[in-house]
Formats: structure tokens, sequence, C-alpha cells
């Protein structure tokens, strides 16, 4: 048997990745949301996929609620941070839009599990996951102040800012229909914004930026 520090200690050797019991819930946690449901996974039934008791797993999280929001938090928390960093950034704004787009989109394809998918949860329209919704509409609205500058500077269509934050989303349906993202969908999603904002610059320019700028192997 194992401990993780906290709680008691676990009924066999680890069946997940995962450096903590704690990362090893969120990844089982993730398994069982995008493929049974909220409403039919439960707490033991994550603890079983992690190999712990129950009792063990409320030692790291009181609620399921709070897994779920765990998880969530760490699709938007990144894009987030990066949306603010290219707002305040001087220089053009497709670059630094195609930037926002390739890591946001980078993330949906290489997590283990579709989490985006769990934004479509009918269980998150419910008042205690309202802050999870304002901050996913905070990272839209970040992506709509970058459209609007690449709008204005390439005098596309002015009704056109909310689709780059429309097409990153089409990851999380792809997703759900075939498992998988193909390694340059964030490239293609990214290129794919830029042009429905009427921008028809240079692509190998924003793409190199976008690679240096996310420390990415590309150019």
């Amino acid at each position: 048997m194992r401990t993780d520090g906290r709680g008691r200690p676990r009924l066999e050797q680890p069946r997940r990745p995962g450096n903590t019991a704690r990362e090893e819930i969120l990844d089982a946690a993730a398994e069982l949301f995008t493929s049974l449901g909220y409403a039919s996974t439960s707490t033991r039934r994550i603890a079983d996929a992690v190999g712990m008791r129950q009792a063990s797993l409320y030692h790291h999280f009181g609620t399921k609620d709070e897994i779920l929001d765990a998880l969530l938090a760490g699709t938007v928390d990144e894009a987030l941070e990066l949306a603010a960093e290219l707002l305040a950034e001087p220089g053009p704004f497709a670059p630094r839009l195609h930037a926002l787009v390739v890591g946001d989109a980078s993330q949906l394809c290489q997590s283990r599990w579709n989490l985006g998918a769990l934004y479509l949860l009918p269980e998150l329209r419910v008042g205690r996951f309202e802050i999870l919704r304002l901050r996913r509409e905070e990272l839209r609205r970040r992506y709509r102040q970058l459209s609007v500058g690449v709008i204005s500077e390439s005098g596309g269509p002015p009704d056109s800012d909310d689709l780059p934050f429309r097409l990153v989303e089409s990851v999380i349906n792809r997703r759900s229909d075939d498992g998988g993202c193909a390694p340059e969908q964030p490239w293609v999603i990214a290129d794919g914004a830029l042009r429905v904002l009427g921008w028809d610059g240079d692509f190998e320019h924003v793409r190199c930026f976008s690679a240096q700028r996310l420390r990415l192997a590309f150019c």
C-alpha cells in the first residue's frame, strides 16, 4: 500500500497518471465525467477508478462539485492569463490573436480527456458554477477584444468578432466526434480565425510569432 501524505493508505499501487493522489483523482473524474456524464458519476465510482477508499477521496475533495470545479479551472486559467498578457503587449493584433488561438486550442487538443466538453454539461447552468461560467465569458470577451483589433486593422466584417472563439470551440466538438486532434489543427484553426476576420497578411510571419511566443517548435 502507498500513502500520499494525506488520508489513509492506498488500497493498491497507482493505476492512474499523476504525481499525487489528487492528480489521479482528477484524471479518473475527467474520464468518467466525459464518458458517463456528471450526474451518472459518483464519488465512489471515482475512488474505485483510482484504487482508493471513498473516505480517502474526501481528504482531497469535499464534494463532487469541487472536482468538476478543479477540472474546469484548468481549462480556462492558462488561456485567460495568456489573453491578458497578449492584450497588454504592443504591436499588431493579428499575431497576438493567432498566438492565443494556438495556445488555447493546443491545450484543448493535448489534454488526456476532452475537458472542454464539460462546459456543455447541463449541471453547469446552476448557480453554484456561476464563477466558472463568468471566467469562460471573460475569456470570450478577451478573444473579442483582440478580434476587434484585427477587424479594425484589416477592414474585415464588424460582426465577425465572436468567430475566433467559436472556432476554438470546434476542437471540443471534433474530439467528441472522433476522439482526437491532428497536430496541425491548432495552427489551422488560428489561421482560419484570422481569415474570417478579413486578415490576409503573411501567415508564415504570424505562425513564427506564435511559435516564439508560446515556445513551440515550428519555425
